[in-house]
């Protein structure tokens, strides 16, 4: 069993892991159960770097938002989601899948820390509400993750962020920039469009599997 002390250490840990990432001071509470004063005295010195602004709310803007911000969403939560399944707790799946999407994904990255806390918050029912709002749903055509509104059952693919991506890569600078193609042996469209997806899984899915 933790100490008291070791719990506190490892809750600071995170709280700079999180700060690092960008997360104001009310996500990593949040997160960490520090007091927000203690996160500014010790993450934040200088006050001028503590970052600003309206915090995200997720459910209303993920049903409005364009298809390369659904779809990178829906990687971070896919991520987040096998780590939860992984037993990781919610701090420190949110810590660990927000990394892997920064480094599978091209810059700029669109999700932010808050953001995918939000979008994990409103998917899990935790920190900031006990509703749900989201879940991850399986595309019928490709087999990936995204997000959909709580409940949803994808019997088509005409929701799928990836499946759209597939179908507008060969046209769309954005999107190729986005998610760059990786050298396949006689690569299909799908594979193109959601290598960098599967490669991220399956590594950490490895990583999880050898930690455990």
């Amino acid at each position: 069993m933790q100490s008291r002390v070791d719990r506190q250490i490892r809750a600071l840990a995170l709280a700079q892991q999180c700060a690092a990432h960008g997360a104001r001071v009310r996500t990593i509470s949040r997160i960490t159960g520090m007091n927000p004063r203690d996160l500014l005295r010790l993450l934040f010195p200088e006050r001028q770097s503590v970052p600003r602004g309206r915090a995200p709310d997720s459910p209303e803007w993920y049903h409005g938002a364009n298809l390369l911000y659904r779809a990178e969403a829906s990687i971070v939560m896919s991520i987040y989601r096998r780590l939860r399944t992984a037993d990781f707790s919610g701090g420190e799946a949110l810590l660990g899948a927000y990394r892997q999407y920064v480094g599978v994904c091209q810059p700029p990255h669109r999700i932010s820390f808050d953001r995918a806390f939000d979008l994990a918050a409103h998917t899990d029912g935790l920190w900031l509400t006990e509703s749900r709002s989201f879940s991850l749903v399986v595309c019928p055509a490709c087999h990936s993750e995204f997000l959909a509104a709580f409940g949803s059952v994808a019997l088509s693919n005409d929701q799928c962020p990836f499946c759209k991506l597939v179908q507008r890569y060969g046209t769309d600078p954005r999107v190729q920039s986005s998610f760059p193609a990786r050298p396949l042996v006689n690569p299909s469209p799908i594979q193109l469009g959601m290598l960098t997806l599967l490669r991220a899984s399956d590594h950490l899915s490895t990583r999880s599997r050898e930690s455990g």
